[in-house]
């Protein structure tokens, strides 16, 4: 065994002897101290004896470490052989924990971008633009504003992670909703925020809701402790006289032509003599929905949990089918003109029936706008489209309409196994009927 003072000089002239793998020049001042000469590298070593096993550790390059950090470091680990430590397992300890300092570090920061990014806020997104994915604009619209108006203004429950709000805060923003006068804003808050977290609590399970609902790793639904506020049932209804008013003189019954202004006349005057169709399914109507040989018109109903909308067909009596007709022809005329200054063939496909040209519908809230205009206008108890489509089936009601009937011309309450899977009857025959009789009713008023 070599043993010499180590210097920077003697380390410099130690090599490897050629045919040897190693060579090892130990120190004379720190005797576990040594240089180990390989063929291309030469490093300070530390080697002792413990428990009868031999530990041998690199401590580092000659060209990194000076000769008095390397005895400083032998030092310290024959302090701790002494001590009967292990180095390698003092340094696996070390290891571990180093190890493990920067996992809880990873888990912190993945803990806070979690929390940043999958707050109430973000959980309300995602559940419109599932809404808005699968067809359900006007309810995706809907939703929007309600979280607009009342979720997101609340920052200190918006922006906390979706799965720590408590029922306490739910609670709290209902309240506020429903304290400020608001009782059906408030329930259908309440209701919208539980089918926000019904999604994303079955998203791991549901194939058909979308995956980035899962992320939000919702277990329980914080809704589920607030009662559900009951809506208060309409029961306003327009009189014969009012109705008459609301026929003859707001909406200019006997225009002859129908030009942009009238439009939101023309959508309530046809949804009143199809006996009170909903307006937001009327406005969806195309062109190419109206058939004018047989005076049909072609509704989709999408309302409910429906995965596809329901073909809602109207065989219209003639003042509605004559509406219907004007529409499209006018709707057609506008298309021939652009076509022909385009220098195209006009494609009638795509065409909106209620359309100022043809390309755009109508917005869906002008004609509820025009209906409170209307009922300002008249005086007397305020009214809205709902009123009329309630005073539509009242009335249809006491001309001895049936119930099944009502059901199928005003698109409502037909579910069931009975109804998807066995009654196939189209009831045209019945709802034809039915609008002729109240089209002679409407003429009688």
């Amino acid at each position: 065994m070599q043993r010499e003072r180590l210097t920077p000089e003697r380390i410099r002239r130690f090599t490897c002897p050629d045919g040897t793998k190693q060579a090892f020049l130990w120190d004379t001042l720190s005797p576990r101290l040594a240089v180990r000469a390989t063929a291309g590298a030469k490093a300070f070593i530390f080697e002792t004896k413990l428990n009868r096993q031999t530990i041998r550790r690199k401590i580092g390059d000659v060209r990194a470490w000076t000769v008095e950090d390397a005895r400083a470091e032998a030092n310290r680990l024959t302090t701790l052989v002494d001590q009967g430590v292990d180095p390698r397992e003092l340094d696996r300890q070390q290891k571990e924990a180093k190890a493990a300092t920067l996992a809880a570090i990873e888990a912190a920061r993945a803990d806070a971008e979690r929390r940043q990014r999958f707050t109430l806020r973000a959980l309300c997104d995602a559940y419109t633009d599932a809404l808005q994915r699968v067809g359900k604009a006007k309810s995706a619209a809907a939703t929007r504003s309600a979280f607009k108006c009342h979720v997101f203004p609340n920052t200190q429950i918006a922006l906390l992670p979706a799965r720590e709000v408590t029922p306490h805060q739910i609670a709290a923003m209902v309240r506020k909703v429903r304290e400020a006068g608001k009782e059906r804003a408030a329930g259908i808050l309440r209701s919208y925020l539980s089918a926000a977290y019904n999604a994303a609590k079955r998203a791991p399970f549901d194939s058909s809701l979308p995956s980035d609902l899962i992320a939000f790793e919702i277990e329980h639904n914080p809704v589920d402790a607030v009662p559900a506020i009951a809506v208060r049932r309409g029961d306003r209804t327009l009189s014969a006289k009012e109705l008459r008013a609301y026929v003859g003189f707001a909406l200019r019954v006997g225009r002859a032509d129908v030009d942009g202004a009238a439009l939101p006349d023309q959508a309530l005057l046809l949804a009143l003599l199809a006996g009170g169709q909903r307006m937001a399914q009327l406005l969806r109507a195309k062109v190419a929905d109206f058939d004018r040989a047989s005076a049909t018109l072609r509704l989709w109903d999408g309302k409910g949990k429906r995965a596809e909308a329901r073909e809602h067909l109207l065989p219209l009596a003639p003042k509605g089918a004559a509406i219907a007709a004007s529409l499209a022809e006018r709707a057609k005329k506008h298309e021939q003109v652009r076509a022909a200054e385009e220098g195209r063939t006009p494609d009638m496909t795509r065409l909106w029936l209620f359309s100022t040209h043809g390309r755009v519908p109508m917005t869906e809230t002008t004609p509820g706008k025009r209906v409170a205009e209307i009922s300002a206008a008249m005086g007397g108890e305020p009214f809205d489209l709902r009123d009329i489509r309630r005073t539509c089936e009242t009335m249809l009601a006491g001309m001895g309409i049936s119930r099944d009937v009502r059901a199928q011309l005003l698109s409502h309450g037909i579910s069931g196994v009975q109804a998807a899977h066995y009654d196939r009857h189209s009831y045209a025959a019945e709802k034809r009927a039915a609008l002729l009789a109240w089209e002679a009713e409407l003429d009688a008023i």
